[in-house]
Protein backbone atom coordinates (compact mmCIF):
# COMPACT_ATOMS: atom_id res chain seq x y z
CA UNK A 1 0.00 0.00 0.00
CA UNK A 2 1.07 3.34 -1.20
CA UNK A 3 2.01 5.88 2.00
CA UNK A 4 -1.26 7.54 2.98
CA UNK A 5 0.36 10.03 5.27
CA UNK A 6 2.28 13.15 3.81
CA UNK A 7 4.20 16.08 5.81
CA UNK A 8 0.52 17.47 6.76
CA UNK A 9 -1.51 14.60 7.63
CA UNK A 10 -3.69 12.36 4.73
CA UNK A 11 -3.98 14.35 1.59
CA UNK A 12 -5.40 14.14 -1.76
CA UNK A 13 -7.83 14.52 -4.99
CA UNK A 14 -11.12 13.84 -4.01
CA UNK A 15 -13.18 10.17 -4.83
CA UNK A 16 -9.13 9.65 -6.32
CA UNK A 17 -7.00 9.59 -3.80
CA UNK A 18 -9.17 10.25 -0.65
CA UNK A 19 -12.58 8.50 -1.07
CA UNK A 20 -15.58 7.79 1.62
CA UNK A 21 -14.04 4.37 1.87
CA UNK A 22 -10.36 5.30 2.69
CA UNK A 23 -11.85 7.94 5.10
CA UNK A 24 -14.26 5.42 6.99
CA UNK A 25 -10.76 3.76 7.18
CA UNK A 26 -8.51 6.15 8.28
CA UNK A 27 -11.30 6.88 11.19
CA UNK A 28 -11.77 3.21 12.50
CA UNK A 29 -7.61 2.36 11.91
CA UNK A 30 -7.71 5.92 14.55
CA UNK A 31 -10.34 4.42 16.79
CA UNK A 32 -8.42 1.21 16.77
CA UNK A 33 -4.69 2.81 17.27
CA UNK A 34 -5.65 5.29 19.96
CA UNK A 35 -8.25 3.14 22.38
CA UNK A 36 -9.64 6.72 22.56
CA UNK A 37 -13.42 7.56 24.55
CA UNK A 38 -13.87 10.68 22.79
CA UNK A 39 -12.85 12.65 20.14
CA UNK A 40 -13.40 15.73 18.06
CA UNK A 41 -14.04 15.92 14.45
CA UNK A 42 -14.04 19.43 12.17
CA UNK A 43 -13.90 20.57 8.71
CA UNK A 44 -12.80 23.60 6.60
CA UNK A 45 -15.24 24.99 4.20
CA UNK A 46 -14.35 22.68 0.91
CA UNK A 47 -17.56 21.24 -0.97
CA UNK A 48 -16.36 17.73 -0.01
CA UNK A 49 -16.39 18.08 3.32
CA UNK A 50 -19.46 16.63 4.87
CA UNK A 51 -18.86 13.59 2.60
CA UNK A 52 -15.43 12.60 4.04
CA UNK A 53 -16.53 14.13 7.98
CA UNK A 54 -19.44 11.42 7.26
CA UNK A 55 -17.33 8.48 6.70
CA UNK A 56 -14.63 9.72 8.98
CA UNK A 57 -17.17 9.67 11.93
CA UNK A 58 -18.43 6.12 10.65
CA UNK A 59 -15.15 4.73 11.48
CA UNK A 60 -14.53 6.46 14.59
CA UNK A 61 -18.31 5.37 15.97
CA UNK A 62 -17.89 1.59 14.75
CA UNK A 63 -14.22 1.44 16.42
CA UNK A 64 -16.74 2.60 20.06
CA UNK A 65 -15.73 6.25 20.10
CA UNK A 66 -17.86 8.98 20.67
CA UNK A 67 -17.39 11.97 18.72
CA UNK A 68 -18.24 15.42 19.27
CA UNK A 69 -18.80 17.52 15.80
CA UNK A 70 -17.79 21.14 15.79
CA UNK A 71 -18.61 21.98 12.75
CA UNK A 72 -16.56 24.15 10.06
CA UNK A 73 -13.60 26.13 11.97
CA UNK A 74 -10.10 26.38 11.29
CA UNK A 75 -7.56 23.91 11.98
CA UNK A 76 -6.34 25.77 14.76
CA UNK A 77 -9.55 26.28 16.69
CA UNK A 78 -10.06 22.18 16.61
CA UNK A 79 -6.17 21.75 17.76
CA UNK A 80 -7.15 23.88 20.91
CA UNK A 81 -10.74 22.80 21.57
CA UNK A 82 -9.30 19.07 21.60
CA UNK A 83 -6.45 20.04 24.42
CA UNK A 84 -9.21 22.60 26.59
CA UNK A 85 -12.03 20.36 26.08
CA UNK A 86 -9.81 16.77 26.90
CA UNK A 87 -10.69 15.15 23.98
CA UNK A 88 -8.36 12.35 23.13
CA UNK A 89 -7.51 12.60 19.32
CA UNK A 90 -8.73 15.81 17.82
CA UNK A 91 -9.64 14.95 13.47
CA UNK A 92 -9.60 17.77 10.90
CA UNK A 93 -10.93 17.54 7.61
CA UNK A 94 -8.92 20.07 5.54
CA UNK A 95 -6.41 19.87 2.80
CA UNK A 96 -5.13 23.94 4.16
CA UNK A 97 -3.60 25.58 1.00
CA UNK A 98 -4.37 23.36 -1.87
CA UNK A 99 -6.93 23.80 -4.60
CA UNK A 100 -10.91 22.88 -3.91
CA UNK A 101 -10.34 19.28 -5.55
CA UNK A 102 -8.24 18.45 -3.40
CA UNK A 103 -9.60 17.20 0.96
CA UNK A 104 -7.57 16.02 3.89
CA UNK A 105 -7.52 14.18 7.08
CA UNK A 106 -5.51 15.58 10.04
CA UNK A 107 -5.51 13.82 13.37
CA UNK A 108 -4.20 15.37 16.72
CA UNK A 109 -3.50 13.89 20.35
CA UNK A 110 -5.09 15.32 23.49
CA UNK A 111 -2.17 17.78 23.94
CA UNK A 112 -2.98 19.55 20.25
CA UNK A 113 0.12 17.82 18.59
CA UNK A 114 -0.51 16.30 15.03
CA UNK A 115 0.35 12.55 14.97
CA UNK A 116 3.91 11.74 15.27
CA UNK A 117 5.38 9.73 12.42
CA UNK A 118 5.06 6.62 14.76
CA UNK A 119 1.40 6.98 15.25
CA UNK A 120 0.69 8.16 11.27
CA UNK A 121 2.79 4.77 10.83
CA UNK A 122 0.44 2.64 13.08
CA UNK A 123 -2.45 3.94 11.90
CA UNK A 124 -1.36 2.87 8.09
CA UNK A 125 -0.40 -0.54 9.15
CA UNK A 126 -4.26 -1.23 10.73
CA UNK A 127 -5.03 -0.73 7.36
CA UNK A 128 -2.71 -2.15 5.51
CA UNK A 129 -3.36 -5.35 7.09
CA UNK A 130 -6.80 -4.64 7.60
CA UNK A 131 -6.87 -5.27 11.60
CA UNK A 132 -9.81 -3.16 12.47
CA UNK A 133 -11.45 -3.37 15.90
CA UNK A 134 -14.74 -3.25 15.42
CA UNK A 135 -16.77 -3.16 18.27
CA UNK A 136 -19.78 -5.39 19.88
CA UNK A 137 -23.04 -3.44 18.61
CA UNK A 138 -23.99 -2.16 21.74
CA UNK A 139 -20.91 -0.73 22.40
CA UNK A 140 -20.73 1.93 18.98
CA UNK A 141 -20.27 5.09 19.53
CA UNK A 142 -22.08 8.21 20.25
CA UNK A 143 -22.25 11.31 17.58
CA UNK A 144 -23.95 14.64 18.74
CA UNK A 145 -23.08 18.45 17.93
CA UNK A 146 -20.64 20.29 20.03
CA UNK A 147 -20.90 24.47 19.62
CA UNK A 148 -17.66 24.82 21.45
CA UNK A 149 -16.11 27.54 18.41
CA UNK A 150 -16.48 30.58 21.11
CA UNK A 151 -14.17 28.75 23.29
CA UNK A 152 -11.27 29.50 20.63
CA UNK A 153 -12.77 33.25 20.16
CA UNK A 154 -12.32 33.57 24.18
CA UNK A 155 -8.57 32.18 24.33
CA UNK A 156 -7.23 34.42 21.43
CA UNK A 157 -9.15 37.98 23.21
CA UNK A 158 -7.57 36.95 26.47
CA UNK A 159 -4.29 36.15 25.13
CA UNK A 160 -3.60 39.76 23.96
CA UNK A 161 -4.80 43.04 25.21
CA UNK A 162 -4.19 46.09 22.66
CA UNK A 163 -4.25 49.66 22.81
CA UNK A 164 -4.80 50.70 19.62
CA UNK A 165 -8.09 51.15 17.49
CA UNK A 166 -6.07 49.37 14.47
CA UNK A 167 -7.80 49.50 11.15
CA UNK A 168 -7.30 46.00 9.55
CA UNK A 169 -8.32 44.86 6.07
CA UNK A 170 -8.74 41.14 6.33
CA UNK A 171 -9.04 38.71 3.66
CA UNK A 172 -10.85 34.92 4.90
CA UNK A 173 -11.04 33.59 1.32
CA UNK A 174 -13.91 32.46 2.08
CA UNK A 175 -12.14 29.38 4.11
CA UNK A 176 -12.30 28.28 7.67
CA UNK A 177 -11.96 31.37 9.32
CA UNK A 178 -14.94 33.30 7.94
CA UNK A 179 -16.32 33.73 11.00
CA UNK A 180 -13.48 33.34 13.19
CA UNK A 181 -11.26 35.54 11.78
CA UNK A 182 -13.55 38.61 12.09
CA UNK A 183 -14.52 37.43 15.46
CA UNK A 184 -11.61 37.69 16.71
CA UNK A 185 -10.14 40.81 15.24
CA UNK A 186 -13.44 42.77 16.52
CA UNK A 187 -12.85 41.15 19.85
CA UNK A 188 -9.97 42.93 19.95
CA UNK A 189 -11.42 46.55 18.99
CA UNK A 190 -10.24 46.36 15.31
CA UNK A 191 -11.76 48.71 13.30
CA UNK A 192 -12.76 45.65 10.48
CA UNK A 193 -13.00 45.81 6.54
CA UNK A 194 -13.72 42.43 5.59
CA UNK A 195 -13.25 41.00 2.46
CA UNK A 196 -14.48 37.40 0.83
CA UNK A 197 -16.23 36.03 4.53
CA UNK A 198 -18.42 33.84 2.86
CA UNK A 199 -18.18 30.23 3.05
CA UNK A 200 -17.52 28.73 -0.31
CA UNK A 201 -16.07 25.75 -1.22
CA UNK A 202 -14.82 26.35 -4.54
CA UNK A 203 -12.86 29.33 -3.22
CA UNK A 204 -14.40 31.73 -6.14
CA UNK A 205 -12.23 34.88 -4.67
CA UNK A 206 -8.89 33.63 -4.57
CA UNK A 207 -6.76 30.63 -4.04
CA UNK A 208 -6.97 29.19 -0.81
CA UNK A 209 -3.20 29.94 -0.45
CA UNK A 210 -2.57 33.40 0.61
CA UNK A 211 0.59 34.88 -1.96
CA UNK A 212 0.90 38.09 -3.14
CA UNK A 213 -0.46 36.64 -6.71
CA UNK A 214 -3.65 35.96 -4.71
CA UNK A 215 -3.84 39.42 -2.70
CA UNK A 216 -3.85 41.53 -4.82
CA UNK A 217 -7.30 42.86 -4.17
CA UNK A 218 -6.38 43.16 -0.45
CA UNK A 219 -3.34 45.00 -1.73
CA UNK A 220 -5.15 47.34 -2.99
CA UNK A 221 -8.03 47.87 -0.48
CA UNK A 222 -5.28 48.60 2.20
CA UNK A 223 -4.00 51.10 0.26
CA UNK A 224 -7.30 52.29 -0.72
CA UNK A 225 -8.29 52.79 2.82
CA UNK A 226 -5.48 53.60 4.29
CA UNK A 227 -5.73 50.25 6.36
CA UNK A 228 -2.79 49.67 9.08
CA UNK A 229 -2.18 46.47 8.18
CA UNK A 230 -3.89 43.39 5.63
CA UNK A 231 -4.44 40.32 7.27
CA UNK A 232 -5.00 36.69 5.05
CA UNK A 233 -5.57 33.37 5.88
CA UNK A 234 -5.23 29.89 3.91
CA UNK A 235 -8.17 27.59 3.74
CA UNK A 236 -8.15 26.07 7.15
CA UNK A 237 -6.50 29.24 8.99
CA UNK A 238 -3.15 27.76 10.36
CA UNK A 239 -1.45 30.48 7.94
CA UNK A 240 -1.30 33.96 8.28
CA UNK A 241 -0.13 36.51 5.50
CA UNK A 242 0.72 40.33 5.83
CA UNK A 243 0.38 43.39 3.81
CA UNK A 244 1.80 46.57 5.27
CA UNK A 245 0.19 50.00 5.17
CA UNK A 246 1.62 50.49 1.63
CA UNK A 247 -0.37 47.78 0.56
CA UNK A 248 2.87 45.49 -0.31
CA UNK A 249 3.27 41.76 0.44
CA UNK A 250 5.15 40.76 3.13
CA UNK A 251 7.91 38.52 3.02
CA UNK A 252 6.99 35.75 4.75
CA UNK A 253 10.66 34.60 5.91
CA UNK A 254 11.39 38.25 7.30
CA UNK A 255 7.91 38.42 9.09
CA UNK A 256 9.07 35.36 10.67
CA UNK A 257 12.51 35.63 11.17
CA UNK A 258 11.50 39.21 12.47
CA UNK A 259 8.62 37.65 14.73
CA UNK A 260 11.37 35.16 16.08
CA UNK A 261 13.66 37.63 17.17
CA UNK A 262 10.50 39.59 18.87
CA UNK A 263 10.06 36.69 20.92
CA UNK A 264 13.92 36.20 21.91
CA UNK A 265 14.40 39.76 23.09
CA UNK A 266 11.22 38.90 25.73
CA UNK A 267 12.35 35.35 26.54
CA UNK A 268 15.96 36.14 26.95
CA UNK A 269 18.00 34.30 23.95
CA UNK A 270 16.30 30.81 24.12
CA UNK A 271 15.22 28.55 21.28
CA UNK A 272 13.14 28.83 18.13
CA UNK A 273 12.42 26.49 15.60
CA UNK A 274 12.32 26.43 11.88
CA UNK A 275 12.70 23.98 8.86
CA UNK A 276 15.21 23.40 5.94
CA UNK A 277 13.61 25.62 3.70
CA UNK A 278 13.35 29.25 5.62
CA UNK A 279 15.85 31.57 4.92
CA UNK A 280 19.34 32.20 6.63
CA UNK A 281 18.26 35.70 7.70
CA UNK A 282 16.13 33.30 10.64
CA UNK A 283 19.72 32.42 12.27
CA UNK A 284 20.79 36.28 11.42
CA UNK A 285 18.07 37.61 13.54
CA UNK A 286 18.43 34.78 16.50
CA UNK A 287 22.32 35.52 16.75
CA UNK A 288 21.31 39.23 17.60
CA UNK A 289 19.61 38.06 20.16
CA UNK A 290 21.69 35.24 21.66
CA UNK A 291 18.89 32.32 20.31
CA UNK A 292 19.23 29.05 19.24
CA UNK A 293 17.69 27.89 16.43
CA UNK A 294 17.03 24.48 15.46
CA UNK A 295 15.53 23.56 11.87
CA UNK A 296 13.61 20.52 10.77
CA UNK A 297 12.05 18.44 7.91
CA UNK A 298 9.70 20.45 6.56
CA UNK A 299 5.79 19.91 7.70
CA UNK A 300 4.12 21.55 10.91
CA UNK A 301 4.38 17.96 12.35
CA UNK A 302 8.05 18.42 12.65
CA UNK A 303 8.16 21.29 13.71
CA UNK A 304 5.75 21.24 16.82
CA UNK A 305 8.06 18.37 17.48
CA UNK A 306 10.76 20.02 17.91
CA UNK A 307 9.26 22.72 20.16
CA UNK A 308 7.69 20.86 22.34
CA UNK A 309 10.93 18.77 22.53
CA UNK A 310 13.39 21.66 23.03
CA UNK A 311 11.09 23.71 25.08
CA UNK A 312 11.37 26.31 22.21
CA UNK A 313 9.98 29.79 22.34
CA UNK A 314 8.26 29.92 18.99
CA UNK A 315 8.56 28.23 15.36
CA UNK A 316 7.20 28.15 12.45
CA UNK A 317 7.72 28.00 8.49
CA UNK A 318 7.89 30.46 5.55
CA UNK A 319 4.57 30.13 4.65
CA UNK A 320 3.27 31.87 7.63
CA UNK A 321 2.68 28.74 9.52
CA UNK A 322 3.23 29.90 13.24
CA UNK A 323 3.30 27.90 16.52
CA UNK A 324 2.77 29.43 19.71
CA UNK A 325 3.62 26.66 22.15
CA UNK A 326 2.11 28.90 25.04
CA UNK A 327 -1.19 28.22 23.71
CA UNK A 328 -1.00 24.78 21.89
CA UNK A 329 1.23 23.09 19.69
CA UNK A 330 -0.73 23.48 16.35
CA UNK A 331 0.25 26.30 13.40
CA UNK A 332 -2.58 29.56 14.52
CA UNK A 333 -2.96 32.31 11.60
CA UNK A 334 -5.90 34.25 13.60
CA UNK A 335 -3.74 33.87 17.16
CA UNK A 336 -0.69 34.76 15.01
CA UNK A 337 -2.07 38.10 13.69
CA UNK A 338 -3.29 39.29 17.32
CA UNK A 339 0.12 38.45 18.78
CA UNK A 340 2.26 40.31 15.77
CA UNK A 341 -0.05 43.29 16.25
CA UNK A 342 0.41 43.09 20.07
CA UNK A 343 4.48 43.04 18.85
CA UNK A 344 3.87 46.06 16.68
CA UNK A 345 2.58 47.68 19.99
CA UNK A 346 5.36 46.66 22.44
CA UNK A 347 8.03 47.79 19.72
CA UNK A 348 6.14 51.34 18.68
CA UNK A 349 6.78 50.44 14.97
CA UNK A 350 4.59 50.09 11.91
CA UNK A 351 4.54 46.72 10.57
CA UNK A 352 7.25 48.01 7.45
CA UNK A 353 9.33 49.23 10.13
CA UNK A 354 9.12 46.31 11.90
CA UNK A 355 10.50 43.27 9.25
CA UNK A 356 12.76 46.47 7.58
CA UNK A 357 15.71 45.16 10.51
CA UNK A 358 15.51 41.92 8.67
CA UNK A 359 18.33 41.25 6.38
CA UNK A 360 17.00 40.41 2.89
CA UNK A 361 18.21 37.81 0.69
CA UNK A 362 17.41 36.63 -2.74
CA UNK A 363 15.37 33.55 -2.46
CA UNK A 364 13.40 31.37 -5.12
CA UNK A 365 11.62 28.37 -5.28
CA UNK A 366 10.35 26.17 -8.25
CA UNK A 367 8.34 22.66 -8.25
CA UNK A 368 9.46 20.42 -10.89
CA UNK A 369 6.76 17.72 -11.94
CA UNK A 370 7.40 14.28 -10.58
CA UNK A 371 5.27 11.32 -9.74
CA UNK A 372 4.76 9.66 -6.24
CA UNK A 373 6.08 7.08 -6.68
CA UNK A 374 9.28 8.47 -8.18
CA UNK A 375 9.88 11.35 -6.33
CA UNK A 376 11.50 9.75 -3.19
CA UNK A 377 13.61 7.78 -5.52
CA UNK A 378 15.70 10.71 -7.59
CA UNK A 379 15.46 12.53 -4.41
CA UNK A 380 17.16 9.61 -3.30
CA UNK A 381 19.65 9.43 -6.13
CA UNK A 382 20.44 12.80 -5.90
CA UNK A 383 21.54 13.00 -2.34
CA UNK A 384 25.04 10.15 -4.02
CA UNK A 385 25.97 12.61 -6.89
CA UNK A 386 25.15 16.25 -5.97
CA UNK A 387 28.67 17.22 -4.12
CA UNK A 388 30.12 16.79 -7.85
CA UNK A 389 28.08 19.10 -9.02
CA UNK A 390 28.50 21.46 -5.91
CA UNK A 391 31.84 21.04 -5.70
CA UNK A 392 32.22 24.34 -3.96
CA UNK A 393 29.68 23.23 -1.32
CA UNK A 394 30.45 24.55 2.43
CA UNK A 395 28.03 22.27 4.06
CA UNK A 396 25.88 19.79 3.57
CA UNK A 397 22.60 17.99 5.14
CA UNK A 398 19.84 15.53 4.91
CA UNK A 399 17.64 16.76 7.52
CA UNK A 400 14.90 16.65 4.95
CA UNK A 401 15.76 16.22 1.27
CA UNK A 402 18.62 17.55 0.66
CA UNK A 403 20.52 20.78 1.22
CA UNK A 404 23.62 21.88 0.15
CA UNK A 405 25.35 25.56 1.75
CA UNK A 406 27.72 27.75 -0.77
CA UNK A 407 29.39 30.36 -0.12
CA UNK A 408 27.11 32.64 -1.74
CA UNK A 409 23.78 30.38 -0.42
CA UNK A 410 22.24 27.31 -0.59
CA UNK A 411 19.99 25.01 -2.29
CA UNK A 412 17.45 22.91 -0.84
CA UNK A 413 16.23 19.57 -3.40
CA UNK A 414 13.15 17.64 -1.35
CA UNK A 415 9.85 15.64 -2.37
CA UNK A 416 7.24 16.96 -1.39
CA UNK A 417 4.62 15.39 1.36
CA UNK A 418 1.71 16.60 -0.13
CA UNK A 419 2.08 16.90 -4.00
CA UNK A 420 3.49 15.49 -7.02
CA UNK A 421 6.44 17.74 -7.17
CA UNK A 422 10.13 17.90 -6.08
CA UNK A 423 10.70 21.22 -4.94
CA UNK A 424 13.81 23.48 -5.01
CA UNK A 425 14.68 26.34 -3.03
CA UNK A 426 17.44 28.63 -3.35
CA UNK A 427 18.52 31.39 -1.74
CA UNK A 428 21.49 33.88 -2.60
CA UNK A 429 22.85 36.84 -1.91
CA UNK A 430 22.71 38.24 -4.77
CA UNK A 431 19.21 37.44 -7.46
CA UNK A 432 22.43 36.75 -10.20
CA UNK A 433 23.58 34.02 -7.53
CA UNK A 434 20.40 32.90 -6.26
CA UNK A 435 19.83 32.26 -10.80
CA UNK A 436 22.90 30.78 -11.59
CA UNK A 437 22.24 28.07 -8.08
CA UNK A 438 18.43 27.37 -9.11
CA UNK A 439 19.52 26.81 -12.88
CA UNK A 440 22.33 24.48 -11.74
CA UNK A 441 19.72 22.65 -9.52
CA UNK A 442 16.70 21.91 -11.97
CA UNK A 443 19.38 20.67 -14.40
CA UNK A 444 20.22 17.89 -11.61
CA UNK A 445 16.94 17.28 -11.01
CA UNK A 446 15.22 16.32 -14.49
CA UNK A 447 18.55 14.87 -15.28
CA UNK A 448 17.63 12.31 -12.33
CA UNK A 449 13.97 11.94 -13.48
CA UNK A 450 15.12 11.27 -16.91
CA UNK A 451 17.05 8.66 -15.89
CA UNK A 452 14.49 6.95 -13.55
CA UNK A 453 12.30 6.51 -16.75
CA UNK A 454 14.25 5.03 -18.34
Amino acid sequence: MAKLFGSSGVRGLVNVDLTPVLACKVGLAVATHSKARNTLVARDTRVSGSMLENALVAGLLAGGVDVSLVGAVPTPALAYLTKTLNAEVGCMLTASHNPPQYNGIKIFNGNSLSYTDESQNAVEKIIAEKNFALVDWGSIGKASVADVGHLYIEMVRKAVDLHKQWHIAVDLGCGATFDVGPAVLKAMGCRLTALNAQPDGFFPARSSEPTAESLKDLANVVKGLGADVGIAFDGDGDRVAFIDDRGSSVDFDRSLAAYAAYTLKKDGGRTVVTNVEASMCFEKMAEKHGGKVTRTKVGDIYVSEAIKRSNAVFGGEPCGAWVHPQFHYCPDGPLSAVLLLKALEEENKSLREFVAEVPEYMTLRENIACKNDLKHKVTASIKKSIKPAFPEHTDFSTVDGVRVALKNGWLLIRASGTESFIRLTVEGESLKAAKDIMSKGKTLVKKHIEDRKK
